[in-house]
């Protein structure tokens, strides 16, 4: 018997894996989830023995996220809505968001308001910050007048260069008195432990979100804080693509020139950026601290022009996937242009027929993506869009002056999306993220004009050409659209 064992385990092995595939496909189709993401799952199950087990062990169980994440939305839902209560608009005000937004855009107030009682905030002044080196030089002013707290959560956050200047700022304001909390997520994040140190000596509160073994090794584990978000005397919030890391500063001698934006907010908006992380907070740090009144914005701003923003916050903790249904929302109001720019262009089925349709019903439809993406897999997953996009009417532009990370979605003339959120599968269903939707002429005017800068350093793709890309680069794009579901 010992014998037979010994002789035939790679079988036995290939055996126990194939129960085990069989079990587990069974088990997926049960999930009655997205056929293409169940198919993908299956597919690696089927093809890569013993791979395809650990692939699905780590990135396709939802009990880890059933877990962890059941309490905290009955704790999230309940403070929320004490809060979000008390911020409401009353008849005149929805009268008048009707009359002067129109229909498409109070549908996206609604569902919103529907989905997670998302407040809209009518007060608020916003400079839209155009890569690293300009967000960094109004952040370092801000976190240097800090007088009470700093809240800051972020996906990455490196200790280079940059990342030792914020720290450094951080430790100084702590030490002044100034409450300093900071959320970094553990898979995106590679600070010191000599930081890490330095930054609990000066009183920094910091928490790691979801700390998971071989942080270095996993960096597509699923459910991360993927959001960019700061929040000084609940008077300034931040958010948008940029994070901690000096590759995101064009003013750094970096190998790569990197486009990206941000928002700096200050008015009611701040107050939703503030009970985002709040809630972050409670969950990472184990404690209960209050979306009260002394971390809310207390003043107005002085602006002739003010921009209502409502804050769209979507994740695993979350029933409904907020911002990619705003997203489809708008797509399908949209009368006369769609300019999106992402760095990862793998959209669902849902945002992909959205797309189509309104090209093809006669919308100005063009989307800016990175010429040379960080990942080859997310750069063949997205080329492999590209065909059915042009074959639409969809313009597809391809950024080569460096990468662009910029995550904003401009619609028509009045709406306008800057956020953290990318166009694929892991933002609109996986990962923690937050955008800003702004209702304003005049930030969107600004924002076309900024993608219509963009598009000077960009190469239109032509459909004949693309046509002929060859069959070994088609290969390599179906196989990568295989996995777009879990890159």
């Amino acid at each position: 018997m010992l014998g037979f064992l010994e002789g035939n385990v790679w079988k036995i092995l290939l055996g126990v894996n194939y129960v085990l595939v069989i079990f587990f496909s069974v088990f997926i189709v049960l999930k009655n989830k997205n056929p293409v993401k169940t198919l993908s799952y299956i597919f690696v199950l089927a093809v890569l023995p013993f791979v395809g087990l650990l692939v699905y062990y780590f990135f396709g169980q939802d009990y880890r996220k059933d877990k962890i994440f059941e309490k905290k939305y009955l704790l999230d839902d309940d403070r929320l809505r004490k809060w979000k209560d008390k911020i409401s608009l009353n008849k005149e005000e929805r009268d008048d968001l009707e009359s002067l937004f129109g229909e498409g855009i109070f549908k996206v107030y609604r569902l919103l308001k529907n989905n997670e009682r998302a407040v809209l905030t009518f007060d608020n002044e916003v400079n839209i910050l155009i890569n690293g080196e300009e967000k960094f030089k109004h952040l370092r002013k801000d976190l240097e007048a800090a007088k009470e707290h700093i809240h800051l959560e972020y996906f990455v956050v490196f200790d280079d260069e940059l990342g030792e200047s914020i720290i450094d700022l951080l430790c100084k304001k702590a030490e002044e008195g100034v409450v300093v909390r900071l959320i970094y997520d553990d898979v995106g994040s590679d600070i010191s432990s000599k930081n890490k140190k330095r930054l609990t000596k000066s009183g920094v509160q910091h928490f790691a979100f979801l700390p998971v073994l071989f942080s270095n090794s996993t960096s597509k584990l699923n459910y991360r804080d993927h959001r960019k978000i700061v929040v000084i005397d609940g008077e300034i919030g931040y958010v948008g693509g940029i994070n901690v890391d000096q590759k995101y500063d064009n003013s750094f001698d970096n190998e790569k020139y990197w486009r990206d934006t941000h928002l700096r907010i200050t008015g009611g908006a701040v107050g939703a950026l503030q009970s985002s992380f709040i809630l972050s907070w409670n969950f990472v740090s184990k404690e209960e601290q209050e979306i009260e009144a002394a971390l809310l914005p207390k003043e107005k701003p002085n602006t002739k022009e003010p921009v209502a923003i409502q804050m769209a916050a979507s994740g695993p903790d979350s029933d409904w996937a907020n911002i990619m249904e705003a997203i489809f929302c708008m797509i399908n109001t949209a009368k006369d242009r769609v300019l999106i720019t992402t760095p990862y262009f793998m959209p669902n089925d849902s945002i992909l027929t959205a797309l189509t349709t309104a090209a093809r019903s006669g919308v100005a439809v063009k989307i800016i993506i990175p010429y040379e993406s960080d990942s080859w897999a997310a750069q063949y997953a997205t080329d492999s869009y590209i065909e059915e996009c042009l074959r639409s009417g969809i313009k597809i532009f391809r950024y080569h002056k460096g990468f662009v990370h910029a995550k904003t979605l401009v619609i028509d003339d009045m709406f306008t999306s800057i956020g953290t959120a990318n166009m694929d599968y892991r933002s609109f269903s996986m990962n923690f993220e937050i955008n800003a939707l702004l209702y304003n002429r005049e930030v969107n005017q600004q924002m076309g004009n900024q993608f219509q800068l963009d598009l000077e350093d960009c190469e239109e793709v032509d459909l004949e050409r693309w046509e002929n890309r060859g069959l070994k680069r088609k290969l390599k794009e179906s196989f990568s659209r295989l996995w777009a579901p879990l890159l």
